[in-house]
């Protein structure tokens, strides 16, 4: 079961940001940047068929080449003198799908060879024109470079947290030798005021379907149209649903709405159970997620405190105290 914040928040305004700026984006890039560290192979050459535009191929290990001269990074082409390297190429072929990831070598990195020749032959083309000079890609240019600084920083700073080592000294303080935990599988109906929770009540009393209603009546995207919600644990849930459901019985219905931040819940929960704490190879993509995000937030915290921030009204005037202040409320006639 993911960790993570409030379930219910989740469903019902989609996933939390985890940090003030990018969110989980923003995580995933940095999550794509600590891998955990495990020794890399040294690329190999990749044979690649003979074309008009293709460079020739190194020697493959084994052929009776003299690789022990080879480049551990050869370069596969240049475009006006500037290499592009084999590294390049794997690069690129990490961040594509997985399907397209599948590919022989032989067959995807030609591919990838021919579109990197056109790319840069763009650039070299735009560099040409001045444009580098042009305010607009100015500014471009430097958002895309504090971006690529923003992520190699947190990456660095990240990156020792989701060793291995690192992880499973987590999971010993977290998970190992703990008992388990009870979780209860319930679903529920969430509408916008109590009278209306009420009435649906009254419904179920008398048999009425609850996939029916939740159906006809619920507002919560997040959870199926019956409004089943799994299995979840206490700390998943806002406090006032996790108490009430908590406090009830497989196959026993609210008999009053439950009210949280997001509205009235009328709730019905379906099972109870006892688990037992995960393995660590269970918990292990969970637990490097939040290490992650805690990295993050922890790595922006930390920045914020050796900078000087000043903020200013989006008309670019100074903010004052009374800017944020709420008006008095209208004198009654």
């Amino acid at each position: 079961m993911p960790i993570r914040g409030p379930r219910l928040a989740v469903t019902v305004l989609c996933r939390l940001l985890v940090t003030g700026f990018g969110g989980l984006a923003f995580v995933a890039s940095v999550n794509a940047q600590t891998p955990v560290q495990t020794p890399a192979p040294a690329p190999t050459p990749v044979p690649t068929p003979a074309s008009p535009h293709a460079p020739a191929a190194a020697p493959a290990p084994g052929t009776g080449a003299a690789t022990s001269a080879a480049a551990p990074d050869p370069v596969v082409a240049k475009v006006d003198g500037q290499p592009i390297h084999l590294s390049e190429l794997q690069s690129a072929a990490k961040d594509l799908p997985p399907n397209a990831r599948g590919m022989p070598p032989a067959t995807l990195y030609p591919m990838l060879l021919e579109q990197m020749i056109d790319g840069q032959a763009l650039s070299t083309e735009a560099r040409k024109a001045g444009l580098q000079k042009d305010p607009a890609v100015e500014r471009q240019i430097a958002a895309a470079t504090d971006r690529v600084l923003q992520t190699a920083m947190l990456g660095q700073l990240i990156g020792p947290m989701v060793t291995e080592d690192a992880l499973r000294a987590r999971y010993q303080r977290d998970f190992a030798n703990k008992p388990g935990e009870d979780e209860v599988h319930a679903r529920h109906i969430l509408v916008d005021n109590e009278d209306l929770a009420k009435k649906i009540i009254a419904e179920l009393k008398k048999g009425g379907d609850f996939a029916a209603l939740a159906k006809e009546y619920s507002k919560d995207p997040g959870s199926d149209h019956s409004g089943d919600l799994g299995f979840f644990r206490k700390d998943e849930m806002v406090p006032e649903f996790a108490a009430a459901a908590f406090a009830m019985q497989p196959n026993q219905i609210s008999d009053t709405p439950v009210h949280t931040q997001f509205g009235w819940h009328v709730i019905q929960v379906l099972e109870r159970r006892h688990s037992n704490p995960p393995t660590f190879e269970q918990a292990h993509d969970e637990l490097r997620q939040k290490v992650v995000q805690e990295g993050v937030q922890t790595a922006l915290a930390d920045a914020r405190s050796h900078v000087t921030v000043e903020k200013f009204n989006l008309d670019g005037s100074p903010q004052r105290a009374t800017d944020t202040a709420e008006p008095p409320p209208a004198a009654k006639p």
